[in-house]
């Protein structure tokens, strides 16, 4: 039975001489066996033996009827201690798996009762080897393929992966296999396509892929466990064309970057990302922003190199409806009274219908009937820190705004038509 973790051994005896013990634990690995040799039989002693950098050889301490306690209330926490009697030792276990470190104090509770009834799961008392005791890795940085390991699995305990220039045309499957993976850096590749199941790393918290071929953010990973972890995403330097109307999920999100992609617009529902601070997005193919855009709280905005369109609020787009259909009504009175709906309830076509409806400046909403038009808007409103749109140093950019009915749009028209008089 071996157990990899952290150990400290305690010496009890020293406080007595006035001297202090307490150090710091290292990283080791603990070995429940019996002596080798000729004089080591089937009822031989059982040891505990502990290997460490300093001390591959390891020491050997006896457990069969000299176990004074077993401390194991911090169990579920990786948390153990073993006193024993000769020598007046307290060998202090931390760091450990949990399931390892239950079955080995059960292993060492066995070991010291010596009872034939249930063995004891043993091993060979033998050397540690310098990879079974070093420190797990967290953090692995690939920038040259030559260095990629195409033989060996990456380390299991790594919590940063950084796979740059190394020409991948898809995500290694292997590297989702990394459930500690809280940072993963795929950069300057070939991919072209993200595999679904990127969204069972669910402590992933950043993920960069920028300059890679991406043509599509898939839909299944706006609806992982993403959504509840990750919170910087760098897409720049990619094919996007669009995002899907799920991306609004990853609620989590700080950090979005999308630069140098070809965009013909922003995420629908954007205004949803409320933790979101830092927006980038230059050099895309933008004609605007979308109306939730101005929900946005944000500390640093760049949108420079977009073709946006200049606002012209006096030529609108009217597609009202009079009188309003059933559906149109039916739809703008679930979504203002929230009327709880499903795809359960109504079919799924209509759920997703319902999912973008429109806002109206007045704060009703409107499915198909609505007048549309395109409006300026300073990015200041939105954002502490704005990088200037154009060369012109402006901060201003258009944005889509709707209105449910003909007195909604007249009375915005009345207040931009006194703000530009003044």
């Amino acid at each position: 039975m071996k157990l990899q973790c952290e150990v400290e051994v305690i010496n009890r005896m020293l406080p007595t001489f006035g001297m202090r013990n307490r150090g710091r634990g290292s990283r080791a690995v603990l070995s429940v066996g019996k002596q080798e040799g000729k004089g080591s039989g089937q009822r031989g002693p059982i040891y505990l033996m502990i290997c460490t950098i300093k001390d591959k050889a390891g020491s050997r301490y006896k457990l069969q009827e000299n176990i004074e306690n077993l401390f194991s209330k911090f169990i579920n926490e990786g948390k153990a201690t073993i006193r024993l009697r000769e020598p007046a030792v307290d060998i202090c276990l931390s760091k450990a798996d949990i399931c390892n470190l239950k079955s080995f104090i059960s292993a060492v509770s066995l070991a010291h009762k010596g009872t034939d009834a249930s063995p004891v799961p043993l091993s060979r008392l033998t050397p540690a080897k310098s990879s079974e005791i070093e420190k797990p890795r967290a953090k692995m940085i690939i920038t040259c393929k030559k260095d990629y390991p195409l033989t060996k699995s990456f380390p299991y305990s790594l919590e940063h992966l950084q796979v740059s220039y190394c020409k991948l045309a898809r995500v290694d499957m292997r590297m989702l296999c990394l459930k500690r993976l809280q940072k993963l850096d795929l950069s300057n590749n070939h991919i072209k396509k993200l595999p679904k199941t990127i969204g069972d790393l669910v402590c992933l918290q950043e993920l960069t892929l920028h300059s890679n071929f991406l043509e599509t953010f898939e839909v299944e990973l706006c609806n992982s466990t993403l959504k509840n972890s990750l919170k910087s995403l760098d897409l720049s330097e990619n094919k996007l064309k669009a995002l899907p109307l799920q991306f609004c999920n990853l609620r989590e999100l700080v950090s979005l970057k999308l630069d140098g992609n070809e965009l013909i617009t922003l995420p629908f529902a954007i205004g949803k990302l409320s933790k979101l601070r830092f927006l980038s997005a230059t050099k895309n193919k933008l004609p605007y922003v979308p109306n939730s855009f101005k929900m946005l709280v944000l500390e640093n905005l760049d949108l420079f190199g977009n073709p946006f369109t200049k606002p012209n609020p006096m030529v609108p787009d009217i597609r009202l409806k009079f009188p309003l259909t059933l559906l149109e009504t039916a739809s703008r009175a679930t979504l203002g009274y929230r009327i709880p709906y499903g795809p359960q309830v109504i079919p799924k076509h209509l759920c997703q219908d319902l999912s973008v409806a429109k806002t109206c400046d007045c704060g009703r909403p409107c499915l198909s009937s609505f007048i549309q038009t395109i409006v300026g808007m300073n990015l200041h409103q939105v954002s502490q820190t704005v990088v200037l749109v154009d060369s012109m140093g402006g901060t201003e950019a258009p944005i889509i705004c709707y209105f449910c009915s003909l007195t909604c749009y007249s009375l915005f028209l009345d207040k931009y038509l006194q703000s530009t008089r003044v």
